[in-house]
């Protein structure tokens, strides 16, 4: 397959549904790709949805029923079906996928050394074996980065020592307290590092850390939002 992403070591591409979800990971390979070149107007959708009255906060879910009453033009009905027919396939192979229709996410600026919301590059975490499924269909993309580009931030030192400060207990429980606050999913770049962006319209399935993972999850963040530009993403 001839795309963008089919050089990358970390990203395995496909063409179908089925090879997205049965595919495994390995080696360097965390991020599988279903690339695709849509057509319709996902842009009437959103334009319709941030009509209503609802659409008030920054993460606005929305749910099939909302789609299918929506009155659209062909290009804008060709978007809807492909958008209920995403649901659907991750419905069907037991996932929970949701539709986001987004201003922007919360932010963390609690310390000025380490943010653990989702605009810092992170890796999922799960107790059991699962996978992050995500799409954008307008809007601005998430980006990846392969595992040898990021260091974890509990690992730098000036970060740890101040990690270290904030800890107000014995030193055994440092490590429970870096898991129990997520300080241990974010990662920083290094220096003149590309981050990799996911582009629209393509489902991806990204690994996470988990008890029977047996690669490297993958590390990933939320776009900053173009302003007055909501984002259409799935995400499960």
């Amino acid at each position: 397959m001839s795309n963008t992403f089919s050089d990358n070591s970390q990203i395995g591409t496909v063409s179908t549904f089925s090879d997205l979800v049965h595919t495994d990971f390995k080696g360097e390979m965390n991020a599988l790709c279903w690339y695709r070149n849509l057509g319709g107007d996902f842009k009437e959708i959103i334009a319709q949805l941030s009509l209503k009255e609802n659409i008030a906060e920054n993460i606005t879910e929305v749910y099939p029923e909302d789609l299918i009453a929506l009155q659209l033009s062909e290009k804008g009905n060709i978007a809807r079906e492909i958008i209920l027919n995403d649901l659907q396939l991750l419905t069907d192979f037991g996932a929970s996928p949701a539709l986001n229709l987004l201003k922007c996410y919360e932010r963390d600026d609690e310390f000025d050394f380490i943010s653990t919301d989702v605009y810092s590059f992170h890796v999922d975490r799960s107790p059991i074996a699962t996978d992050t499924f995500l799409c954008t269909y307008h809007g601005a993309a998430s980006d990846i980065v392969s595992n040898s580009q990021a260091e974890q931030k509990i690992l730098i030192p000036e970060i740890r020592t101040k990690l270290k400060e904030l800890h107000d207990g014995p030193t055994e429980e440092f490590e429970d307290f870096l898991m129990e606050n997520y300080f241990d999913l974010h990662y920083q770049v290094h220096a003149n590092v590309e981050p990799i962006n996911l582009g629209l319209g393509h489902l991806w399935r990204l690994a996470v850390d988990h008890p029977k993972q047996q690669v490297l999850p993958c590390i990933h963040r939320a776009p900053i939002e173009k302003d007055g530009e909501y984002r259409l993403l799935l995400i499960c």
